[in-house]
């Protein structure tokens, strides 16, 4: 059995997709050896929520926890991907014959890794959690959710709803994984942000490999 680890990160980069309204990726060099410079230092200024990121139960719940209140086993330890066929939204009918079990980490395979999404213009019409798929995956109790775009609820649909019952129920969102070529199954997961103190959401570098 093949069990390397696979980047499931979107790479980061200026001109990137980000949510509309949020700040683009900048890199700056202010020292640079090209320039004479004894080393090579760069300015990184973007939005939390970029690329493959995370969001704290704070993105939407006041004075919830933030990102160095994340867990470690959060999103840390076996994981399982579920491949969803629905076309638009993942609803809790397509969940029920999975039987999701109180304490797992569930990362959902959609139709939106059939593009690459980190190379093309904000999608509007990606698929999405929505509101009775989300408040299922809280009543079964899991750790956290992953999904193959830049955000759980949708853009026209279920924004808020689908954020605060994920949330709500202290599940940890990683957001913007890339899962072209990932088979459903069973998987050793490893998604880690920075420890930024504080604040609802940041980036991450999540890897994948499959479970002996």
């Amino acid at each position: 059995m093949n069990n390397q680890w696979i980047d499931i990160s979107v790479a980061v980069r200026p001109g990137m997709p980000v949510w509309p309204g949020n700040p683009d990726v900048c890199f700056e060099r202010v020292m640079d050896q090209d320039k004479g410079d004894v080393c090579t230092v760069t300015n990184a200024s973007m939005g939390a929520h970029t690329g493959t990121h995370m969001d704290a139960p704070l993105h939407f719940v006041r004075n919830a926890a933030t990102m160095e209140q994340l867990p470690i086993d959060a999103t840390v330890g076996p994981a399982r991907v579920i491949r969803i066929q629905d076309k638009k939204a993942i609803h809790k009918a397509e969940l029920l014959p999975y039987a999701i079990q109180r304490g797992e980490r569930i990362l959902f395979r959609t139709g939106n890794s059939d593009l690459d999404w980190g190379k093309m213009p904000f999608q509007e019409d990606f698929i999405y959690i929505a509101r009775d798929a989300a408040e299922y995956l809280a009543e079964c109790g899991i750790r956290s959710v992953g999904v193959d775009y830049l955000s759980v609820g949708g853009f026209v649909e279920d924004g808020v709803e689908t954020h605060v019952a994920l949330l709500g129920a202290g599940i940890w969102i990683m957001e913007g994984l890339v899962l072209s070529g990932i088979e459903p199954g069973n998987y050793d997961l490893v998604c880690l942000p920075p420890k930024w103190v504080g604040v609802e959401g940041a980036p991450a570098r999540a890897i994948l490999r499959r479970a002996e």
